[in-house]
């Protein structure tokens, strides 16, 4: 009889992203999305519902005859032409150079709109910090024969905070071809904003190398003593050409207007790179739902996306302030209080020894039914290059999205945690 080789299974391993595995595990305890007694202190998306002076939710989409078809690659160019106009008003008044439809792209999410940008990039060295966006480590392996990624570390003692001066170092020393960081960041809530910012477009401009910002928390920004910032963050403020600067700024409705649900999202740069992602998406995608594009156009309408955005950073500083606080009550420590996003970034260095350890108290907390996210899934490590145990192995990430009530029970399970164990 002959003998045959065991085959090699079709599909690879493939390990859940950070947020994705925290609900894994969360599931084989019971947890489902809405759960009364759950606290989802982990959770990557804003709360979605009514919000004290935010507009009405939408309740229904229309569909109109053509919205069956097949819609451009690129998106409609109504919005388009929404989205230009949106960053025009808020970031490039008086501007000799204004983005138009054709300096933006539609996809479906930030996630595929971030592939395609990786799928279009050309051989090259691509920086990125840690920590950071915890997908960007498979976007850098599943290109890994045109792509060598150039790790740049930042500290706590900074904050963590990209260091512009830093960031033009690298540029130079390793002749980068792109550079690849969330601003606001995911998960420090720390951003690169004002003359710093401006400092790390320039540095784009001047060497060649492409700035590729991931901006979905734009919106989500407080001023250092904690109340809601008068105005988003966004590397367009400081672009003087938009169709020379080499940057690519990515963002959507996902965060900044609470609609995680309708996967859209964009990317505003040069109109060049705009017609490359397009050819990229008709191989990837094809390009984006059309029913989802036209109930964005009134999602940016100017009245009503400055209610929401206004609405969201009231709403949000406020559970900002409560969860900062009552983590520093507890021992556990934020590097900088969070100046944006709807995360704080905290050590557990000086909690008892059995909760040191970021993934000893996940497992802990979610015998409470609370869910974290350890600090090593943000230690973007391409191609697990660097050995040893994660530096971010004591830092974990808690979100306040949900909605101020479950934060606030979330946290006196956490604090019950600490204490009892502190206790032992």
């Amino acid at each position: 009889m002959t003998q045959t080789a065991p085959r090699t299974p079709p599909l690879r391993e493939i390990p859940y992203m950070g947020v994705i595995h925290v609900v894994a595990e969360a599931m084989k305890r019971g947890f489902v999305n809405g759960h009364p007694e759950w606290c989802n202190l982990g959770q990557g998306q804003p709360e979605v519902g009514e919000l004290a002076g935010a507009p009405p939710r939408p309740a229904r989409i229309d569909l109109a005859p053509g919205d069956h078809a097949y819609g451009p690659v690129n998106g409609i160019d109504a919005l388009r032409e929404g989205v230009a106009e949106h960053y025009n008003r808020l970031y490039r008044r008086g501007a000799a150079s204004r983005y138009t439809a054709a300096n933006v792209a539609i996809a479906a999410g930030g996630r595929l709109m971030l592939s395609r940008v990786f799928a279009a990039l050309g051989t090259g060295r691509v920086g990125y910090q840690t920590p950071d966006y915890t997908a960007y480590e498979d976007l850098f392996d599943y290109h890994a024969a045109r792509v060598t990624p150039v790790h740049l570390v930042t500290h706590a003692a900074d904050g963590f905070v990209l260091d512009p001066g830093a960031l033009e170092a690298a540029a130079h020393a390793h002749g980068l071809s792109a550079f690849l960081f969330s601003n606001p960041c995911n998960p420090t809530g720390q951003a690169v904003e004002g003359p710093a910012l401006e400092r790390a477009v320039e540095v784009a401009r001047t060497t060649g190398m492409a700035l590729l910002l991931d901006e979905f928390y734009s919106h989500f920004v407080y001023e250092p003593g904690g109340e809601p910032a008068a105005e988003p963050i966004s590397a367009a403020r400081y672009v003087q050409d938009v169709d020379e600067d080499p940057v690519l700024l990515v963002d959507g409705l996902t965060k900044s207007f609470r609609y995680p649900g309708w996967r859209l999202g964009w990317a505003v740069g040069p109109r060049a790179w705009i017609d490359t992602l397009g050819r990229a998406a008709s191989a990837i995608d094809g390009g984006p739902s059309v029913p989802i594009q036209r109930a964005a156009l009134a999602v940016l309408e100017p009245a009503r996306a400055d209610q929401e955005t206004r609405a969201l950073r009231a709403a949000f500083a406020v559970k900002r302030d409560l969860m900062h606080a009552r983590l520093v009550g507890m021992g556990i420590r934020p590097a900088r209080p969070s100046r944006a996003t709807f995360y704080c970034w905290a050590s557990l260095e000086g909690l008892s020894p059995g909760l040191r350890d970021a993934d000893a108290f996940f497992e802990k907390a979610l015998d409470r039914k609370v869910m974290t996210v350890p600090g090593r899934f943000f230690d973007v490590n391409p191609g697990r290059s660097r050995r040893g145990p994660s530096p971010l192995a004591r830092w974990m990430r808690f979100s306040f999205g949900p909605p101020i009530d479950n934060v606030r029970l979330g946290l006196d399970r956490l604090e019950a945690l600490v204490r009892e164990e502190g206790a032992r």
